[in-house]
């Protein structure tokens, strides 16, 4: 095997240049302060978990988790999503605080991939996790808030798509008893939004005509509040009829939340974690063919950290959002310019300390004569004079490197000299 280039880096992974992380640190501040507006308290989780607790229940197949042995041989995994990491917590640390529980998070968390996937192994989430709260109440929050959130980051044109694994456990547990493996089948071609695949199964299947229209039906259920009304009529026994008036009940207090315009009801919706029990959504942006947040509740989880509770949440894709936004339209930002000679030098920098201390931003540039040399430095800098250079008051404005500058402070050459 060759040795990696010293600027290669591993597949999956990527550097985030100053103009990225900007608007990615944006992001993240106005998802997380929405959140806390809803009374959501933000948690910090390690980077690192033990395999055999968070990394068993992350539902996260083995072959997606990064494993390493620390110096006594016990296996860890970087952490593969954020809900096991912080149902361990709740069930620890947090064991004496009553319920319900709001907690937030904004982390990076860590997926192996296969190389030719042109996936990300590394990228970023901010989320929420509501604990200890089994409502419909609570499953219209994080709803809610998911679509609070993204508008807080500046996504406008969206939409959420909620289902229920109830519905679709019920409808193939009645449809087809004791088959199993063939369920899974089904539920795999629902998950990859494969519904060719899907009747194809069906087609293989010996099933009578008319389970196989209702099974096939399915496919068609995606709108509004009438769509609870049409599963009601098909033949999913108790399991389905409970799920779906869940659902009937989220939809009416999203109708409250005045929000239903961005969600649609979609029966074929499945988690793509084992561990989802009940509501699942995903959020879809427009020109992007990825999801923008997926959530869900996962009310068997705790238990499996000695502390049974009912759970829901959602994760943003905060590393997507970045995508869909763009980087180059960054957050305006004004800075001062100070450019100084040797005589100016501690006026300049103590009026440099100032501004900051005011919460500006400002950048120092030292030259030996302000005459000759400030032209050069606005060259160096791509930066273009819109006022003048001195014009009786040492100050003109700038903009520099982009960013429009509305102060120059000049020194002059003289004790004291300033702007």
């Amino acid at each position: 095997m060759s040795k990696p280039k010293m600027f290669e880096k591993p597949i999956g992974v990527k550097d985030y240049l100053p103009d990225a992380v900007k608007k990615l640190r944006h992001i993240e501040r106005e998802a997380l302060a929405c959140m806390e507006r809803w009374g959501y308290e933000q948690i910090i989780t390690p980077t690192m978990e033990f395999y055999d607790t968070v990394g068993v229940a992350s539902s996260t197949s083995d072959q997606k988790l990064y494993k390493l042995l620390n110096n006594r041989g016990t296996t860890l995994v970087l952490r593969s999503e954020m809900t096991a990491p912080i149902a361990r917590v709740v069930s620890s640390l947090l064991k004496e605080s009553s319920f319900p529980l709001r907690l937030s998070y904004h982390s990076n968390v860590f997926r192996s991939i296969e190389e030719e996937a042109g996936r990300e192994a590394e990228f970023f989430q901010t989320g929420v996790e509501l604990v200890g709260d089994s409502s419909a109440e609570a499953d219209a929050e994080v709803v809610a808030l998911a679509i609070a959130s993204l508008k807080a980051q500046g996504v406008d044109r969206f939409k959420i798509a909620i289902g229920h694994v109830g519905f679709l456990n019920g409808l193939l547990g009645e449809a087809l008893q004791d088959r199993k493996e063939e369920q899974e089948l089904l539920k795999a071609c629902l998950l990859g939004r494969d519904h060719v695949g899907y009747r194809e199964q069906l087609g293989k299947l010996s099933l009578e005509e008319p389970v196989r229209r209702e099974l096939e039906s399915i496919l068609r259920l995606r709108g509004g509040a009438e769509i609870c009304e049409q599963a009601m009529q098909l033949h999913g026994g108790e399991t389905a009829k409970d799920a779906i008036n869940h659902l009937c009940e989220t939809w009416e207090v999203l109708k409250a939340y005045d929000v239903c315009d961005h969600v649609l009801i979609d029966l074929t919706m499945i988690g793509d974690f084992s561990y989802y029990t009940g509501m699942t959504f995903e959020g879809y942006a427009a020109d992007l063919g990825f999801p923008v947040v997926s959530g869900g509740r996962y009310d068997n989880l705790l238990s499996q950290f000695g502390r049974p509770a009912p759970a829901t949440g959602f994760a943003l894709k905060t590393t997507r959002i970045l995508e869909l936004l763009g980087a180059e339209d960054n957050v305006a930002e004004e800075r001062t310019l100070i450019v100084y000679n040797t005589a100016g030098r501690k006026d300049a920098l103590a009026e440099a300390q100032r501004l900051r201390g005011q919460g500006a931003a400002v950048v120092t540039e030292r030259v030996e004569s302000l005459d000759r040399e400030l032209t050069a430095v606005v060259a160096d800098k791509q930066a273009e004079v819109i006022g003048d250079a001195d014009n009786g008051t040492g100050a003109a404005t700038f903009s520099y490197k982009g960013l429009r500058y509305s102060e120059l402070g000049v020194f002059l050459g003289v004790e004291g000299g300033g702007v």
